[in-house]
């Protein structure tokens, strides 16, 4: 009779590797710097500071909101609308990420904001009408682009200073090719006449628009002091383009304010069926 071996348990407490294990040295461990908490102020002041900087990068090479505080373009832009304006479209604003962003040449019957050619420290918003190049003629309410009429749809309304919108008296049927409205007062003739006091360029005879420089004009034409009285907008100083509304107010609607009718007299002066509105 062959008698099994006997297995010998290991000691109590011991592995069958702790033989092996037992010669090797302990492994360093290498310390985790664990920062300190940071603060409720200074969690907040770093979301501050960051959001900034990206505002700053927005408004400066992207976007940046704008408000009108005349009528020259009413009924496009109205008293009181702000609105973003695209600043890269047109590409030469942006040299950074002119090859990044999406870009095209300026076009007739963009509605442009620039810094007026008098005094550049102040911004301008008004429509392009002439091209370089282009033979300019502005004759009565019609416009003449290369001895040819510009296609625009005429609306007639009442000069009412301090409202927003003009009321609208009639709007004639757009013309073939008419991609934007413009305002002209009850009584305008159509070929002769409606020439203003410093009213120079582009009304007596043609002008040639110069390389490098536009001719451009108020969408409401009895009120707009445009290139028919300071010539051209040179090509510098268009910073970009009208994209959207996205706020109007109006303080000149909201009635006399008084005791307990504060938030009434606010809503009141909200254009509520301005904001979001694309500008055309």
């Amino acid at each position: 009779m062959i008698e099994e071996p006997q297995i010998v348990p290991p000691d109590a407490g011991q592995t069958a590797s702790d033989g092996l294990l037992s010669d090797l040295p302990e492994p360093e461990v290498t310390p985790v710097y664990v920062p300190p908490p940071k603060s409720f102020v200074r969690e907040y002041f770093e979301m501050a500071v960051v959001t900034a900087i990206q505002l700053l990068f927005l408004w400066t090479f992207i976007a940046q909101g704008m408000m009108v505080p005349t009528g020259s373009m009413q009924n496009t832009i109205n008293i009181g609308d702000r609105f973003f304006a695209n600043k890269f479209i047109f590409g030469r604003n942006t040299p950074v990420l002119g090859h990044l962003l999406p870009a095209r040449d300026i076009r007739r019957g963009d509605v442009i904001i620039f810094k007026y050619p008098e005094d550049p420290k102040t911004n301008y918003v008004k429509r392009v009408i002439g091209l370089p190049g282009d033979h300019v003629l502005v004759r009565g309410t019609k416009v003449f682009i290369n001895s040819r009429e510009l296609p625009e749809q005429h609306v007639t309304v009442r000069q009412e200073p301090g409202l927003s919108a003009l009321p609208v008296v009639k709007t004639d049927p757009a013309p073939p090719g008419a991609t934007y409205k413009v305002y002209y007062e009850e009584g305008d003739e159509e070929e002769s006449g409606f020439i203003t006091p410093g009213m120079r360029w582009g009304v007596g005879e043609p002008l040639i628009v110069p390389e490098g420089n536009y001719f451009v004009m108020g969408d409401n034409r009895d009120n707009s002091l445009d290139s028919r009285y300071w010539k051209f907008v040179p090509r510098d100083n268009i910073i970009g383009h009208a994209l959207y509304v996205h706020w109007s107010f109006n303080n000149h609607e909201v009635v006399a304010m008084r005791a307990g009718s504060l938030w009434r007299n606010f809503f009141n002066g909200i254009n509520w069926n301005r904001i979001g509105s694309a500008v055309k």
